[in-house]
């Protein structure tokens, strides 16, 4: 396993000490799982659903919001 140096401002680094230690892994740990989610490797075995969807978003035709159109909300709670 390769060993890399990184910067990263104190507050970005607190937070990944908190985070880190409310988990219960190391910090090292704690990076390499967020870079694989990031990269799309299996760094982090649960995905957002939203990260799921990116490929999907765009691609149907409709309209953009049905919570917001009062035709979709008519029969709502009958």
């Amino acid at each position: 396993m390769r060993v890399i140096t990184l910067k990263m401002p104190d507050d970005l680094a607190a937070r990944l000490t908190a985070v880190a230690r409310r988990r219960g892994v190391s910090r090292s740990e704690l990076v390499r799982t967020a870079l694989g989610s990031y990269l799309g490797g299996n760094g982090d075995r649960r995905a957002r659903a939203a990260d799921l969807a990116l490929d999907l978003i765009g691609r149907f035709r409709g309209p953009r919001d049905l919570s917001h159109h009062p035709r979709h909300g008519k029969s709502f709670g009958k």
